[in-house]
């Protein structure tokens, strides 16, 4: 494999970050490890390093609930992949968080060995998925739509919504994302008709259905 692996721990559980990064370890040639304990630290992580191989990120943690966090991250940076780590493994989870751009998930009962095996998929290219559990299909028609309707958006439109779920506004986005507020507007707008909804707020709410909690906003 490869030499000189970066990646990124996203979780608020330091014994569980250790946990990871001990099985990290074991994947080959590793050149730097970055941990971040809620979710603003590890969007700035993704942000601040381009050469990342790989984000492993909590679901729930202190900054954004549910599934919300991973679509956010999947809009600051596309193109690296991202497995999703859960104490929440039932079928459903599992296979929105993978339909909603995860290239891997694994269950915080796993093994180490099982750890390794699903990073080493992943850094392959393939899809790591807890092994022995039927996915099976969206039964929610609704969740259904939403999902289709989610992966419709551009990855910069996919980050605007992350950031509005954050309470953002449009003058603040532009801001951090070094564009002008006619664009945002223009983001936002799409993002609207997109989702078949009139409102930011309405936008926040169908992207908090996701997780099947609350969105918790960063403070």
């Amino acid at each position: 494999m490869p030499s000189g692996y970066t990646f990124v721990i996203a979780d608020d559980h330091p014994l569980f970050r250790g946990a990871l990064k001990a099985a990290l370890v074991g994947v080959g040639d590793v050149a730097a490890i970055h941990e971040a304990g809620d979710f603003e630290s590890a969007k700035a992580l993704v942000v601040a390093n381009e050469d990342i191989d790989l984000v492993l990120l909590d679901l729930s943690m202190p900054g954004a609930s549910g599934l919300s966090g991973l679509i956010s991250l999947r809009g600051v940076h596309p193109a690296v992949p991202l497995i999703v780590v859960s104490a929440h493994d039932d079928p459903v989870t599992i296979r929105r968080a993978l339909d909603l751009g995860a290239s891997g998930f694994i269950s915080k009962s796993a093994s180490m060995e099982e750890i390794r095996r699903a990073v080493q998929a992943v850094l392959a290219g393939d899809i790591a998925a807890p092994v022995g559990i039927d996915l099976g299909v969206e039964r929610d028609p609704e969740i259904s739509d939403l999902i289709k309707r989610l992966q419709a958006l551009t990855p910069q439109q996919t980050r605007v919504l992350g950031m509005l779920a954050e309470g953002l506004l449009n003058k603040q986005i532009a801001y951090e994302l070094g564009v002008s507020e006619a664009t945002i507007k223009a983001h936002v707008s799409a993002i609207l008709q997109k989702l078949g909804v009139d409102s930011r707020t309405q936008a926040v709410i169908q992207l908090s259905r996701i997780g099947g909690d609350p969105l918790q906003p960063a403070s």
